[in-house]
């Protein structure tokens, strides 16, 4: 059974549960040679910046990220600060594997537009890479999940991205500006709290119920707008990835309002930084 055909995610769980053991651990999964190549992978993402490095069989070797303010609905508005951030995850990442990356990848939430995309190539090559492409977030995530027909929606911190599959070819993409800041509006609002303090409330997780309580009508939302997006069109398995879905109750909820079984991976958050590395080749 492969997650092509049946959705069995037991290849994938096994590789984000060992990328998430290295995220931010200062230490790689083994030695690098000086003469090896290597992906690199750039997620400017609304509540962090990932950097991830794979081999050339695009398994994990390091991984690091930061919280970050430069980025919203998946749009970079503080240019510098994304820089400053990229450049520190870089150098942190060549001191723990003793090399020096050259290139990277980065990725757009669907629909944001060429400018979206020069702005993210110009933040990578200002911190010293060489950017070889800037692809569409969930097509970077069914890249990782080796999915040949299905569907993957990928909620970051300010969108919806929804990708469909058939045969291998990516035959609908599209993105809709609900995601995790929403969540955290939503919780900020209800608690007469500010943003800030309601993001960190999200990620409490001794809160977990508590707040989900209150956004269960932003995921709800969410399924919605993957069910009339995609209606005629979505293909099983519908896999959910994404920082904003790490509730237990996320995908019960998602998959009740879509009225199809949906399923998530293990550590959804690390799945799109690892498929845009592995965009990280030269034709």
């Amino acid at each position: 059974m492969t997650v092509e055909t049946k959705g069995d995610l037991t290849k994938v769980n096994q590789q984000l549960e060992e990328f998430s053991k290295i995220v931010n651990s200062d230490h790689a999964t083994r030695s690098v040679s000086s003469n090896e190549l290597l992906r690199v992978g750039v997620d400017l993402g609304t509540s962090s910046i990932v950097l991830t490095v794979l081999d050339e069989d695009n398994n994990p070797l390091y991984g690091a990220f930061e919280y970050d303010h430069a980025v919203r609905d998946g749009i970079v508005v503080d240019f510098i600060e994304s820089i400053n951030i990229l450049k520190r995850l870089k150098q942190k990442a060549e001191s723990v594997l003793g090399v020096t990356l050259i290139r990277a990848c980065g990725a757009i939430p669907p629909g944001t537009g060429d400018g979206s995309k020069k702005v993210v190539q110009n933040v990578i090559e200002s911190a010293n890479f060489e950017c070889l492409r800037v692809v569409d977030e969930p097509t970077a995530a069914a890249k990782f999940l080796r999915i040949s027909t299905g569907t993957v929606v990928d909620i970051g911190g300010g969108t919806t991205g929804i990708s469909i599959f058939e045969d291998g070819q990516l035959v609908e993409v599209v993105d809709e500006p609900t995601g995790g800041i929403h969540m955290t509006l939503v919780l900020a609002g209800n608690h007469h709290i500010d943003s800030d303090e309601a993001e960190l409330m999200k990620r409490d997780a001794t809160k977990e119920d508590e707040v989900f309580m209150v956004i269960r009508p932003v995921v709800e939302k969410m399924a919605m707008i993957t069910k009339k997006t995609v209606t005629n069109k979505l293909q099983q398995p519908v896999i959910v990835v994404g920082g904003a879905i790490n509730f237990k109750d996320f995908i019960k909820t998602f998959s009740k309002t879509l009225q199809i079984d949906a399923i998530k991976p293990v550590f959804p958050q690390f799945v799109t930084p690892l498929g845009i590395a592995m965009y990280d080749y030269v034709d």
